[in-house]
């Protein structure tokens, strides 16, 4: 026996070592081997040999015990599951005993300490031959062991990893994925441990692991080592990088949240790890710089590159990585293929929504995008795993991979900690099971035996309601959606949103709303920030110092979460086009700001007062208005999303119009440099009667069909009395289409629809598709049915013209 047969260091470990090493072993090697020329740090290592294990097992005789064991085992008997694996586990542990591996593994670690000297710590992973394959994962079935010192130390370590091949979760995974028990084989991996303590760790994605969007690297952090994100133990600071723009050569942080990072996990004294609370301080700011984010988002899009270009087709992948104290560099420390949403089948599309309001009991992290609905069930640690029925809720602190057979059968999963990669949320995303991790306060919130709905369709908040609500479910098979020639496109002003309805078919966005990104993410009104001496409010004024408190400037907060909001909503669907509305709150809906009475007149009708173009160069808000303006250069400039289009809402005149143009240009946003395209909403009366006007000043129009029919009727939309009279099908509101549609067409201008009148009736989606309108844009929940409605318009006016 040489050393090769039982040791292999990382440099002599590729991808196609997967028999030898194990899947996570040789995406190691690939990683070190192939990938450190490019940039990629990865410390170094070797891996115990599957030979190593199956070669002890036979020496020991055991083959026979364990068949004995395992070949006729009921694993749905939880009891005898658990007496079963402990069995085998005494088994291995025992068999791997041998002077023969301990010599081997012990001049390899010598070799490790020559490198990076003496009793070097280091990490022992498991490493299964059916393990990180792009088909199945095996993540946190077997034992991984940290801050490992000394040879005694790391032999018993190896050995308890051998033996972790039979836990009751790993037995219980075999089963259910139909491996072999023995032809899955078990190597270990023994790496130079990185010092986190001062530092910080995490894991990171090639995709948004929630809706299975590609184009983005979602990276999770925390203080410490990274064990304490994968357990749920804490809620890590989460990032996002477009990576077509970052191919591109920009270099900016999509959108970023700040986690609470409860706990710090430290390398202990005397080997092993403890958590320790972090610091207030340390607490509310985030654990990376953007430097780092971008840093870290190059080697995920490099690594998967790789790997993609390995295997012959796309290979989105998860990865882990760490920072080192000692020398304040970003390490890569394990790499595997994806295997739970990129494996979706993109055969159909099925969406979930609420059919009715309820009384929301507690908030999270949503995890996918399902609504389930059961009785609560809270268990408050491993010894109460008995008292679960199948189609409870389960709420917990946290989970761990031994609750793994309750998490299959339960309705929904709630947590008190954890961020979207804990287990909990890993565990739920690869069973399709609705979860809300991070819900803090859930166990006293929630009460045992009650009825609620647990809700992830709602964006990136989940929230549990109280009682059985009823479910909407949509499903349409791809093989039976017809694109008609027209473009139809999304409404959406939710970035929390995006990448959920980028997925559905789509030809862009045709109003992407500001007001829900300043109201829900901002808070602020925006002059609060500019004159905060003016607000009276001492409430108010603690508010905004809370939320600005890590900004050098109040309006740099501003800025940052508008073009983040704006630059996720456009990321989600670029290349295509994305028309951003300037703000068009009305007076006293910008009065309900923080900070907004302060700022606002009070006005008899907002709905006709100091709104939209008025309030972009008037005193009142023209310091506000250079914020948006900011905002929006940001994301074009800076983001690289050129497809962002801007719209001008509410436009009274030409005048009007020209000035706000001419603002525009003021703060860097000049009509036709670098692509940039400048839309009005045509919603007013006067808009349609002076469209050749308009059209000179502008490059395309939105017809607001809700706001054109409101004044050419004469109806108040929000009066319920008159409700009846508002009726897009009236025939001067016909008319007005026609006039607004075919003016456009008349001067070169793109003009669409942003309504749900196309929707809703049918044969105002016939009338404006004869009219030859280019594009129709409505809700998500609408697109399906309207692609549906527009194609049949289509073939009855194709029917038509033939006919004459």
């Amino acid at each position: 026996m040489s050393q090769s047969d039982y040791v292999r260091w990382f440099s002599d470990i590729r991808l196609e070592d997967v028999a030898l090493v194990g899947g996570k072993n040789a995406s190691l090697g690939e990683l070190y081997s192939a990938l450190s020329a490019l940039g990629i740090r990865v410390p170094n290592g070797f891996a115990i040999t599957a030979k190593a294990y199956r070669d002890a097992l036979t020496a020991a005789n055991a083959w026979d015990l364990l068949h004995g064991l395992l070949d006729k085992l009921d694993k749905t008997d939880v009891a005898r599951l658990k007496e079963v694996a402990a069995k085998a586990r005494a088994i291995v542990y025992q068999a791997t005993a041998g002077e023969t591996l301990r010599a081997a593994i012990l001049q390899a670690y010598q070799q490790l300490e020559q490198q990076y000297g003496g009793e070097v710590a280091v990490a022992v992973r498991s490493s299964a031959t059916a393990e990180d394959l792009p088909n199945a994962s095996f993540a946190g079935q077997h034992e991984s062991f940290l801050n490992v010192r000394g040879a005694d130390a790391l032999f018993e370590a190896c050995r308890r990893c051998f033996a972790s091949i039979f836990t009751d979760r790993a037995i219980s995974y075999r089963i259910d994925n139909g491996f072999d028990h023995f032809k899955v084989s078990l190597s270990v991996g023994v790496m130079k441990m990185l010092r986190v303590d001062r530092a910080s760790s995490g894991v990171m994605f090639t995709l948004d692991t929630e809706s299975g969007f590609r184009d983005v690297v979602f990276i999770t952090g925390s203080y410490g080592l990274g064990e304490n994100i994968v357990q749920g133990a804490v809620d890590p600071d989460e990032f996002y990088v477009h990576k077509p723009t970052f191919r591109a050569g920009h270099r900016a942080v999509l959108s970023r949240s700040l986690g609470g990072k409860q706990l710090r996990m430290i390398s202990a004294a005397d080997g092993g790890t403890t958590n320790v609370s972090v610091p207030d301080a340390e607490r509310a700011r985030f654990c990376l710089t953007d430097a780092e984010v971008l840093k870290l988002a190059g080697d995920a899009i490099r690594i998967e590159e790789h790997y993609s270009t390995k295997t012959g087709h796309p290979m989105p992948m998860d990865i882990e990585w760490a920072k080192d104290d000692d020398d304040a560099q970003l390490y890569i420390i394990q790499a595997r293929p994806e295997t739970v949403v990129s494996q979706r089948p993109a055969t159909a599309f099925e969406t979930f929504a609420l059919a009715a309001p309820g009384s929301v009991l507690v908030e999270g992290k949503a995890v996918g995008e399902k609504i389930a609905v059961g009785p609560v069930r809270i268990i408050a640690d491993a010894q109460h795993i008995g008292e679960f029925r199948a189609g409870d809720v389960l709420v917990a602190e946290s989970t761990a991979p031994d609750w793994e057979p309750i998490m299959k059968i339960a309705a929904a999963i709630v947590t008190e900690r954890g961020g979207r990669t804990c287990h909990a949320a890993i565990v739920a995303r690869e069973l399709g099971v609705p979860a809300v991790v991070g819900a803090e306060g859930a166990r006293a919130a929630l009460k045992a035996g009650a009825q609620v709905t647990v809700s992830c369709a709602e964006g990136e908040i989940g929230r549990v309601y109280d009682g059985a609500l009823p479910v909407k479910t949509t499903r349409i098979a791809l093989a039976d959606l017809k694109r008609p020639k027209i473009a139809i496109m999304l409404n959406l002003g939710n970035p929390e949103l995006a990448f959920k309805t980028a997925m559905l078919p789509n030809d862009g966005v045709g109003l992407a709303r500001m007001e829900f990104i300043i109201s829900e993410h901002i808070k602020i009104h925006p002059m609060a920030l500019v004159n905060p001496e003016r607000i009276a409010s001492a409430a108010a004024r603690k508010v905004i110092e809370q939320l600005v408190r890590n900004y050098a400037r109040p309006a740099d907060y501003f800025i940052e979460k508008l073009s983040e909001g704006i630059g996720t909503i456009a990321a989600a669907f670029y290349p295509k086009p994305v028309i951003v509305r300037l703000s068009d709150f009305k007076t006293n809906e910008y009065a309900r700001l923080v900070g907004g009475e302060n700022f606002e007149p009070k006005e008899e009708n907002p709905m006709l007062g100091f709104r939209g173009a008025a309030r972009y160069a008037h005193p009142a808000y023209a310091a506000g208005f250079a914020l948006e303006c900011a905002a929006l250069r940001r994301v074009r400039d800076d983001m690289g999303m050129t497809n962002v289009r801007i719209m001008v809402p509410f436009c009274r005149r030409t005048a009007e119009a020209q000035q706000v143009i001419d603002t525009m240009s003021s703060h860097g946003l000049k009509r036709g440099e670098n692509g940039l395209e400048i839309y009005v909403m045509c919603e007013i009366p006067n808009n349609v009667i002076q469209i050749d006007a308009f059209a000179r000043l502008f490059d395309g129009f939105s017809i607001g069909s809700n706001d054109l029919t409101q004044l050419t009727l004469g109806v108040d939309r929000d009066s319920e009395i008159v409700a009846f009279d508002f009726d897009e099908r009236d025939p001067g509101m016909l008319e007005m289409l026609r006039l607004a549609i075919t003016g456009a067409k008349r001067n070169g201008r793109h003009v669409g629809i942003c309504g749900e009148a196309p929707a809703n009736y049918p044969e105002i989606a016939r009338y404006v598709a004869e009219l030859g309108i280019d594009s129709i844009s409505v809700n998500p929940s609408s697109i399906l049915r309207t692609m549906q409605v527009v194609s049949d318009a289509e073939l009855a006016t194709a029917a038509t013209t033939v006919a004459r």
